[in-house]
């Protein structure tokens, strides 16, 4: 059970007031200053709020990253770090410099401007389903329980409406700042527990001697099989909407191709602090129930009044940061390139975004509730729809690998509903992901097929933008 201090609680509710005042002040002009500036801020990010943004918003799932680090130690880094810095890094180089000189402000415009409106609605939909907000709000909930003692649907309904309030004025701006205040709180509560783990416990040679041998394997005795599909779920990088979104709101695309980079190296060190902190958690706490609450149960066995505080601010700071930004992507995608472009004579972009993020926050509580498990939610939205977007979308950006809009199209949709109706396996104990991404890709190579067979001699590739 969690014990906090009065001292411990005035912090956390001082965290909670703060980022909201910080929401809606960076914010406050945003909704009545057009649509460029409540979409992307004007696209002035530089590098030091892009990089601060984007690795406080790729990190929320905090509290899954503590179950990992329990359950498997340093493969932690292995798992769920070293895939996503291939496939950042790999976005940096390929993708970075492309998405910020399209000029466009999401994914469905891309889709829109290469091949068709059919395919953009389409796109619209999965990347809706895609940023749900839903595993963060949950998460939240859950931590907001454990600390306050409160109701789940009461957690769920303070921690969302804490969340979204000051994104409905202030739009990505305040999503910016917000994030940027929540990336120095992420270090320094990390910052705060490992240095008490090391003087309360030992240093190196305690957690050899403490831990599961395979702990300390880069493997952490699992099978090779578990690690590649690892990789194949870490495409989702190549099609995150935070991603695109940053990339688009970048000053230029050296901005953002240096900032994923620069993001790279600080979720590289942050990696270093929470597989620390699971082995210390795996070391010193009796087996756990919940093995997700790993990380909170760490602070209540190892840290005194304050800095208990400070890392459960850290904590939440991680959560809400990816909430916040993904209810705003989710809003954009439902509110404008959904509602909007359906009814092109009704109310504004902002206006119908504005609708969007209430619409979110409704839907989000209400999978939270139906859908309790945050490992569940994201192999569910990963497997079913990253497969559908990944090839039309990446392709996009290479006029030699573009099909037509049709194959375009049935490429998207092959890749995510081969997966609905399907069981968690496979047979011969083949992962979902597989199969969506083979059949999608069956779809691209019949377009490819078709793109050169009716070919001009001398061209490289469709007509069209590049």
């Amino acid at each position: 059970m969690i014990t906090l201090s009065p001292v411990d609680i005035l912090l956390i509710a001082g965290y909670g007031v703060l980022v909201v005042a910080i929401g809606f002040f960076s914010g406050r002009h945003s909704a009545r200053a057009g649509a460029v500036e409540y979409l992307l801020a004007g696209r002035r990010l530089t590098v030091p709020l892009f990089v601060m943004t984007l690795v406080s918003t790729w990190y929320g799932g905090i509290l899954g990253v503590g179950e990992f680090s329990y359950r498997y130690g340093i493969s932690n880094w292995v798992v769920q770090g070293a895939p996503y810095y291939v496939f950042a890094v790999l976005f940096a180089f390929l993708l970075a410099k492309r998405i910020r000189e399209s000029g466009l402000a999401t994914i469905p415009d891309r889709l829109a401007q290469v091949y068709d409106r059919r395919t953009a609605i389409l796109g619209a939909v999965l990347t809706f389903l895609l940023s749900t907000p839903a595993p963060y709000v949950l998460m939240l909930a859950l931590l907001l329980q454990l600390v306050t003692g409160w109701h789940l649907v009461t957690c769920l309904l303070v921690g969302t409406l804490v969340a979204v309030s000051y994104l409905f004025t202030g739009g990505f701006r305040s999503d910016v700042y917000t994030d940027v205040f929540e990336f120095v709180l992420m270090f320094i509560g990390f910052g705060v527990i490992l240095p008490f783990s090391y003087w309360k416990f030992g240093g190196l040679a305690f957690l050899a001697s403490a831990v599961p041998p395979d702990h300390l394997t880069w493997h952490g005795g699992n099978s090779l099989q578990f690690i590649v599909v690892w990789f194949f779920i870490a495409l989702w990088t190549l099609v995150d909407p935070a991603f695109h979104q940053r990339c688009y709101a970048a000053r230029s695309g050296g901005v953002a191709r240096r900032g994923i980079l620069f993001s790279v190296l600080f979720w590289l060190i942050f990696d270093a602090m929470t597989a620390t902190a699971g082995l210390y958690a795996r070391a010193v706490l009796p087996p756990l129930d919940q093995p997700v609450l790993a990380f909170p149960m760490l602070a209540q066995v190892t840290l005194p009044a304050v800095a208990k505080g400070l890392f459960y601010i850290g904590l939440l700071a991680t959560i809400m940061s990816s909430l916040n930004t993904l209810a705003f992507v989710s809003a954009t995608t439902l509110g404008r390139d959904l509602l909007w472009r359906l009814r092109p004579g009704g109310p504004g972009e902002t206006r119908m975004i504005q609708l969007g993020l209430v619409v979110t926050a409704v839907l989000s509580i209400g999978v939270a509730l139906a859908i309790p498990s945050v490992i569940k939610q994201w192999y569910t939205i990963g497997t079913v729809l990253v497969p559908g977007l990944l090839i039309p979308l990446v392709t996009s950006y290479f006029r030699r690998l573009r099909v037509g809009a049709p194959f375009a199209f049935w490429a998207m949709l092959a890749g995510w509903t081969e997966r609905l109706g399907a069981s968690d396996l496979y047979p011969l104990g083949i992962e979902p992901m597989y199969p969506g991404l083979i059949a999608s890709a069956a779809v691209w190579l019949g377009g490819l097929w078709n793109v050169r067979r009716r070919m001009p001699p001398g061209q490289s590739g469709p007509v069209g933008d590049s």
